[in-house]
């Protein structure tokens, strides 16, 4: 693509919005070099990508890429042999972290392989390299006291060593308190010296290091401690050299996966562009468009650059039953957006982006899109408004084929309004007869009636509420657009007179023709209320016949079971009276066989007739419900209760009146009876209480979840003072359930950045914490991940 139709259809700052998603330098330099394609294979499979991270992002939520960087500039020593410093050995790590989190985000989708499964199945994790530079290193200025056994014992004799000298020098201060300036220890030439005034300088034993600079005061280290801080510089030296064994092991342990390391760090960023273009789909709602048609059809295309409260949808065809379109229509109607927005999509669709309207909205792959919008007169070149128009519209004729899309707006104007309707005419029937796909806007009337009078050629209008004098932004395809400057200009209080002597003025072909317009605009208007009358009426009908038809599936569904329940107890009373019958029966055989009709038998006919009785009771309906144990002596607002003139449960909601009776809530139902007809259900009023007072307690908790801050700032505090806000906070940080929270600790000496991360490393709630990065605020602040 040009790159000035990029500047004029403001593509730049799509890519902008899009910069604002990716999380990493590599994905936002991908980027800035994004540019339309025009081979239809590529940007389908760019439109496939993206919308199926769109998926995984909408069913997984976002997946991050914080802190990821370049690292195959360390790659090239570390192949080498050569040995990385703690910063870019933990730059690996984090690499390693995040490819880590990624496997572990696609391990959610185990039975999906969609566009990106391929990038996901290609990541390493190496969990040993990865922990064990986590272990040794803490930060990129600051080596692990564990990292190996010699630095742990090198670090715990430099402790003693530095115990030892503040004891030999407090003694020393204690015993020449006069003969020092201050009652400070000072550091010269990375040993301990003490303040010593100009005039004992001689008499003090030690060895000079330093002096002020008015001279009065010498920086001298006591004789006492001139061993101690031989051996404490000795230790420094061998920690340096442990230190650098360490990260040479560490080098070394990393070098045979320099291959992997790249491959992830460029899989890695490949995956957060994808994802940024996904995650700007979801910000502005937008689709996939399709490109199998060669037609575009925009159902609902909204400018992604105008805000959401304002932008007003448009429907556009174009280049399917006809591939030009002539728009008019007032200034500030909407003209111009359209055009923008037709030439803007095609621009972000062949990016591999999605296009904010409708679902199977259609787009053509074009191999070039020009367009002359906006006045670019130059005093400096002698370029009037229309010769600079005409110079983009020469330009254009030269270049458009079949498979441009070129767009024009106001084409002709700046000039004779005749000369400027027959050039406009003239340009567009040749890009119309060379079959080039192109759009217009314009003011003259007669590119309306070219438009009507021409095959492959539509009209289009933006709508103009003449009323309210404000335009609706509505595109019309198919209907002219009126001037309205007659009606425009009465409704703004021209005299009547002077309106009807600028109408004798207009000639009669042109009044002829906006009457026709006129005659147009009432009959589709009159249409649009008409369907509009029409769509409610359907949709209401629709509604009710939904609703009969869920109501109708719960009479069959209770018809049916209370049938089926009933012939079940029905089958368990018959087989029950017929194993009555077949037990009497044997037994009668029994009896007969022997002398007869005996007591045994007439007992046993009396037990049977019982039988029989207590079957017919069973099967006999309940004609009335069950009348209330008693009548509940206090009601209150919120008790179940069972209504037994009704059968069913229900809430009370008002307290009984002087008559007796109260207001019971029954699902949709509220009707007023009498509480000797109600009956208390204690269990489930308590049940239905308890559920409440959870549900309020659970509703409070998240309110204070809602105010705790995802950052802490510690600046200025004692590291006593700052632990203790630090552990109430990462309690209720934790218990609002953030996932990750930021502690700003400052630079300072490193004393309070020490203790807050000891502390991080001794909670339980955490699960990791890091050094912030570039932007999150360096070395001052700490950013924790809770479990």
């Amino acid at each position: 693509m040009n790159k000035k139709v990029l500047q004029t259809l403001e593509y730049y700052k799509i890519i902008d919005m899009l910069l604002e998603e990716a999380d990493t330098p590599l994905a936002k330099e991908s980027i800035r070099h994004l540019l339309p394609s025009s081979r239809r294979e590529e940007i389908i499979s760019w439109q496939t990508e993206t919308s199926h991270a769109l998926m995984r992002l909408l069913k997984q939520g976002r997946l991050p890429f914080h802190g990821l960087t370049d690292i195959r500039p360390s790659l090239v020593p570390l192949e080498k042999g050569g040995v990385l410093g703690m910063g870019e050995l933990l730059d690996i790590a984090r690499c390693l972290e995040i490819a880590k989190d990624a496997i572990a985000y696609d391990a959610k989708f185990e039975d999906l392989k969609d566009a990106l499964s391929g990038r996901f199945g290609a990541l390493m994790d190496l969990p040993d390299l990865r922990l064990e530079i986590n272990r040794c290193i803490l930060s990129p200025e600051e080596m692990a006291d564990d990292a190996s056994s010699e630095l742990k014992r090198i670090r715990r004799a430099m402790k003693t060593t530095n115990d030892k000298v503040r004891e030999q020098l407090t003694a020393t201060m204690n015993l020449s308190g006069s003969m020092l300036r201050d009652n400070i220890v000072t550091m010269r030439n990375g040993r301990y010296c003490l303040p010593v005034k100009q005039e004992y300088k001689s008499t003090f034993p030690g060895m000079i290091h330093d002096q002020s600079s008015t001279g009065s005061t010498f920086f001298i280290e006591p004789m006492a401690i001139v061993q101690l801080n031989n051996e404490l510089a000795e230790l420094g030296m061998k920690e340096q050299e442990e230190i650098e064994k360490i990260l040479a092991s560490l080098s070394a342990l990393a070098a045979p996966y320099a291959e992997d390391l790249q491959r992830n760090v460029l899989l890695l960023a490949e995956l957060d562009f994808i994802f940024a273009k996904a995650k700007l789909s979801k910000k502005m709602q937008g689709s996939e468009p399709l490109f199998d048609q060669d037609y575009i059809h925009i159902k609902k295309g909204r400018h992604p650059l105008i805000p959401k409260d304002k932008v007003v949808p448009i429907d556009v065809t174009l280049g399917k039953t006809y591939d030009l379109l002539i728009i008019t229509g007032p200034n500030t109607g909407g003209k111009t957006v359209s055009l923008k927005t037709v030439g803007l999509f095609t621009l972000m669709g062949q990016a591999g982006l999605h296009i904010p309207a409708y679902d199977h909205s259609h787009l053509r792959v074009y191999e070039e899109v020009y367009a002359d919008i906006g006045d670019e007169q130059s005093i400096e070149q002698s370029l009037s408004t229309f010769s600079s128009h005409m110079v983009n519209t020469v330009y254009i004729l030269k270049r458009a084929n079949k498979k441009t899309l070129a767009l024009f707006d106001e084409l002709g104007a700046g000039t004779d309004p005749t000369e400027g309707a027959a050039l406009a005419i003239a340009i567009l029937d040749n890009l119309h007869n060379r079959n080039v796909t192109a759009m217009a806007t314009t003011h003259y009337s007669e590119l309306k009636i070219y438009a009507l009078s021409t095959d492959g050629v539509e009209n289009a209008s933006c709508e103009f509420d003449v009323e309210s004098l404000q335009p609706t932004y509505r595109l019309l395809v198919g209907v002219p657009g009126k001037s309205n400057a007659f009606a425009i200009s009465g409704k703004l209080g021209l005299p009547k007179e002077i309106i009807d002597e600028a109408g004798k003025l207009v000639d009669s072909d042109s009044r002829s023709f906006e009457d026709v317009v006129t005659g147009l605009e009432d009959a589709r208007t009159a249409a649009e209320k008409e369907r509009e009358k029409a769509k409610k009426i359907r949709e209401e009908a629709e509604h009710f016949r939904d609703k009969m038809k869920a109501k109708n599936e719960r009479i069959d569904a209770a018809k049916d079971k209370i049938l089926r329940r009933a012939n079940e107890e029905a089958h368990e009373i018959i087989q029950k009276a017929k194993d009555t019958a077949d037990e009497s029966i044997r037994k009668y055989n029994k009896w007969m066989k022997g002398s007869g009709m005996t007591k045994e038998m007439e007992k046993e006919r009396a037990n049977l007739r019982k039988a029989l009785n207590e079957t017919e009771s069973e099967l006999t309906i309940e004609g009335t419900k069950k009348a209330p144990k008693r009548a509940p002596d206090k009601l209150q607002i919120g008790d179940i209760v069972m209504v037994h003139s009704m059968g069913i449960k229900g809430t009370v909601s008002t307290l009984p009146n002087s008559k007796g009776k109260c207001f019971v809530q029954m699902g949709i139902l509220r009707s007023e009876v009498s509480v000797s007809d109600l009956e208390l259900l204690e269990q489930e009023t308590k049940a239905a209480k308890k559920e409440a007072s959870i549900t309020h307690a659970r509703n409070m908790k998240m309110a204070k979840a809602m105010t705790i801050s995802p950052e802490i700032n510690l600046i200025g505090k004692t590291v006593d003072e700052a632990l203790g806000l630090l552990d109430k906070y990462l309690d209720d940080a934790y218990l609002a359930k953030l996932h990750q929270v930021t502690i700003i600790h400052g630079v300072g000496t490193g004393a309070l950045r020490n203790a807050v991360q000891n502390h991080c490393k001794k909670s339980k709630y955490v699960k990791s914490y890091r050094m912030g990065e570039y932007g999150e605020g360096g070395y001052g602040v700490t950013v924790v991940e809770f479990k």
